[in-house]
């Protein structure tokens, strides 16, 4: 069977013959491979002047930044780096991670963002399986990098930001002295071409690597912008690591609306204010954990500004304590969904008119919502796993969330069975068991792990979450399934509590709890004390299950 090309798909029978086909060719006139570079070279033509960049006193403007990409792009090629060669990066939010994320591209070459919080032997495997050729380094992450290239048994180009102690590294900034700001690029032949590789942070196994298109990166870019509200007037806060899913793709997404990007390299609550205050920050995005440590920022880090900031939430929905204190503070929350594979925001929770008539409880439950598709998604569905069937749009039918389109990942580098699995049927699968509303909105009721059946009841870990958190002591719960002789599986629930609240006892938060649920929703056990957390701020489930089996 022939496969069919994209690209270049097969006329139809007689299609030579129409007036529509005949005569109208794709040219270099009318058709351009899609790349998310061609939006820096659009952003400093028409923007030159305007401030893209800042990192404390360096001011970056648009030509600037153009011009150092330029000088990046051509110092790499210097050095024999070229079409499909892999360029990893191990860097904060600085405007050195910003600059990669186009002058790689500009080579054809693939980017891979590193996360700055993995182990020596994981940040190894992850440039011995990518192949990569350089390797991009800050100063902060010297040490952990001399580690993870001691484990290798092939030699990288090194570069190092700032002062990074690496044996035979080229300096950054003399590796841009020797380029070209003139360099010139051409872009992808084919808008499909590789453009980054993205590790997932696996609770089993080695990481797997997602791998983006030009394609799915410059509409991504274009979604995002829409969907957050980005223009050239935005100041955009960068409270997300740069390495988790290429930033959600907002380096491309700022630059496409000619936005100011401040950049962070510890995401604390006194600094985050200060600079929202100081730059009239107008977005930011970052996990649940962030809207926490903002929520429950002390007074004294906490600092006044006149403007609402659009704050962007990804991963399980906030709590309604959160949102309201978010809405307290000057923040505006939006509802994000999505995952590594599909470029990070697949689908936003869309307010509603209506919305404004309802109770707080009622609006704050409609934003916990995961909410329908980016505007360059093709499409999501919510399927029963069992029959590949979409579930009713009742509210109240689980089945699992799948996604199709132009911004899901090309597949898992050098993974064929990996990719098989989470592509197949034409869908990328999930694994997240959602119910479908009638408004055609999906609401996440649990990971397909995280549900917990006990005596044939099926309870939801988010819902019994929930309600946790509004305890008046509680600021972050977790809830897992733990053994029990009666019952199969019992909620066993982990709970960290606020800075300097007085700690409640277990027996007070299972009569909490039993005030607002169905008995067999209540937590049989309590644990307190910090919660496990991923490099990116998601609570580490698999380790609380595991500590739940010994309890």
């Amino acid at each position: 069977m022939t496969e069919i090309d994209p690209q270049h798909p097969a006329p139809s029978p007689g299609a030579a013959r129409h007036p529509f086909a005949r005569d109208l060719d794709r040219t270099s006139a009318n058709y351009v491979p899609l790349t998310p570079v061609s939006l820096l070279a659009r952003a400093a033509s028409a923007a030159g002047g305007r401030i893209a960049v800042i990192d404390g006193d360096r001011h970056l403007s648009y030509a600037d930044l153009y011009a150092r990409c330029r000088r990046l792009a051509s110092g790499l090629a210097a050095h024999g780096i070229g079409t499909l060669d892999t360029v990893a990066i191990l860097a904060p939010n600085v405007p050195e991670m910003i600059e990669a994320h186009f002058a790689v591209p500009m080579l054809g070459a693939v980017l891979n963002p590193l996360n700055t919080r993995l182990d020596p032997a994981t940040i190894a495997f992850s440039l011995a399986h990518g192949g990569a050729r350089a390797l991009i380094v800050e100063s902060e992450y010297a040490p952990l990098a001399a580690r993870a290239l001691a484990e290798l048994e092939r030699p990288l180009l090194v570069v190092a930001i700032g002062e990074a102690d690496v044996a035979d590294a080229i300096s950054y900034e003399n590796l841009l002295a020797s380029g070209d700001p003139d360099h010139a690029w051409t872009g992808p032949t084919d808008e499909w071409q590789s453009l980054c590789l993205l590790y997932t942070s696996g609770t089993t196994g080695d990481p797997k690597g997602a791998v983006y298109s030009h394609r799915g990166a410059y509409l991504q870019a274009l979604g995002n912008a829409v969907t957050f509200g980005l223009t050239a007037e935005s100041v955009y806060l960068w409270t997300l690591p740069m390495f988790h899913c290429s930033g959600w793709s907002y380096p491309w997404a700022s630059v496409a609306a000619c936005a100011t990007q401040i950049c962070l390299r510890k995401v604390e609550p006194a600094a985050i204010f200060r600079l929202i205050a100081e730059h009239g920050v107008t977005h930011l995005c970052g996990a649940p954990i962030v809207l926490s440590m903002i929520a429950h920022a002390p007074e004294s880090d906490r600092v006044a500004f006149p403007q609402r900031v659009r704050c962007a939430v990804g991963g399980a929905a906030p709590s309604s304590t959160i949102i309201r204190t978010m809405e307290e503070l000057g923040f505006q929350v939006l509802h994000l969904y999505g995952a590594t594979e599909s470029y990070g925001p697949a689908t936003v929770c869309l307010a509603q008119p209506d919305w404004t008539e309802l109770s707080d409880a009622d609006r704050y439950a409609r934003m916990a919502r995961q909410g329908v598709p980016l505007a360059t998604l093709e499409a999501t569905g919510v399927v029963d796993p069992e029959t590949d069937r979409p579930v009713p749009q009742d509210g109240a039918t689980v089945g699992e969330i799948r996604l199709r389109g132009n911004t899901v990942m090309k597949g898992y580098l050098g993974n064929p069975d990996a990719t098989a699995r989470a592509l197949a049927g034409g869908w990328y699968r999930t694994g997240d068991l959602a119910v479908w509303h009638p408004d055609g909105s999906v609401e996440i009721k649990d990971r397909a792990k995280d549900i917990i059946i006990s005596g044939g009841e099926n309870i939801s870990s988010l819902e019994v979450e929930e309600v946790l958190m509004r305890h008046p002591a509680i600021m972050l719960a977790a809830v897992v399934a733990r053994p029990d002789p009666t019952w199969g599986e019992s909620p066993c629930a982990f709970l960290e509590v606020k800075p300097g609240a007085e700690p409640p006892t277990d027996h007070d938060v299972i009569a909490f709890c039993r005030e607002r649920m169905a008995r067999f929703k209540v937590p049989k056990t309590v644990v307190f004390g910090p919660l496990p957390k991923t490099s990116t701020g998601k609570i580490q489930k698999f380790v609380l299950r595991d500590r739940a089996r010994g309890l």
